[in-house]
């Protein structure tokens, strides 16, 4: 496994492993505690592992944490996905930069996401299973969603959006986001 460090996005890496395939599948380790390690995280924050399971066109995002903010690692277990990372930390050299990834269930690339940062994704094939390790215990109050759609982040989804949750598709733009301070 190698970690690579995303330049548009100070603090994010790419964790890709080395699949062994042969006529029955695949094999690969997807989290290593060496490798998060050498890249100084530490991989006894992460405390909670979720899934989620997305049908072709659906977007879910932009999320992000208020407080402490969240870090995580994601990953496309199953199926394909198109995921967007948006710094929103104020203090960081790359504040308001966006970064694309397309995340698969062939490669099993896994993205460490800073905290202070929006995280969405949308599913380009028919079934998409994302898993996420967060580093801390979720807590709903401090959910923050920003619109999907907003103009000022012009996110290049790939597909037509064909579903959103209720919350994603009354959730403010960044600026109003950024405006009430909900960050």
């Amino acid at each position: 496994m190698k970690a690579t460090e995303v330049p548009e996005i100070a603090g994010a890496y790419l964790f890709e492993p080395t699949p062994y395939a042969d006529e029955r599948g695949f094999f690969c380790r997807t989290f290593d505690a060496d490798v998060v390690r050498s890249v100084g995280l530490d991989p006894d924050a992460f405390v909670q592992d979720s899934l989620s399971r997305s049908v072709r066109g659906v977007v879910r995002g932009l999320h992000l944490r208020s407080g402490e903010g969240e870090a995580k690692l994601v990953r496309c277990s199953y199926g394909k996905v198109f995921d967007v990372v948006v710094d929103l930390r104020a203090d960081s050299p790359t504040y308001r930069n966006r970064a694309f990834f397309d995340l698969s269930g062939e490669t099993q690339t896994t993205l460490y996401i800073p905290a202070g940062c929006a995280h969405g994704f949308q599913a380009l094939t028919e079934t998409a299973d994302t898993s996420y390790r967060i580093d801390r215990p979720h807590d709903p109050a401090e959910d923050v969603t920003i619109a999907f759609d907003d103009p000022e982040l012009a996110i290049p989804w790939p597909l037509p959006v064909t579903s959103v949750s209720q919350r994603d598709r009354e959730a403010p733009s960044l600026a109003e986001v950024l405006k009430h301070g909900e960050k």
